[in-house]
């Protein structure tokens, strides 16, 4: 898995997920014990896993604690404009533009897949 990937979204999530994997395969590196090669194999993915998941879980306190430190530097006000509605509206907006997409009107009809791509190959 790409470590993007891997720091993406919820880092506390997924640290629950590789932890539990990890788990896994110890409890079936215990099981298939009497195999050497296939138990240092089993032992190995666990390591690999709990490590992952230990390290995701670590980054994501250190995420927490980075976001608690910069909120405690804003002023209140600057916070409670950041997560107004009219903020958030601005915010969809502006995101809508700049990704290309209009604002959603009943009169125009909806643009096809290959409409858009076609209007992307006519700009080159």
């Amino acid at each position: 898995m790409a470590l993007q990937r891997m720091l993406s979204g919820d880092p506390s999530k997924s640290s629950k997920v590789y932890l539990a994997i990890g788990a896994l395969s110890l409890a079936k590196a215990v099981a298939v014990r009497k195999d050497r090669e296939r138990f240092r194999r089993e032992l190995l993915d666990a390591g690999l896993f709990l490590g992952a998941g230990l390290a995701l879980r670590r980054f994501s306190q250190i995420k927490t604690e980075k976001r608690q430190e910069l909120e405690a530097q804003l002023p209140e006000w600057a916070v409670d404009a950041l997560t107004s509605e009219p903020a958030s509206r601005g915010v969809r907006t502006i995101a809508r533009q700049r990704l290309g997409g209009r604002s959603e009107s009943k009169s125009e009809p909806k643009s096809t897949f290959r409409d858009r791509a076609r209007t992307v190959l006519a700009s080159l």
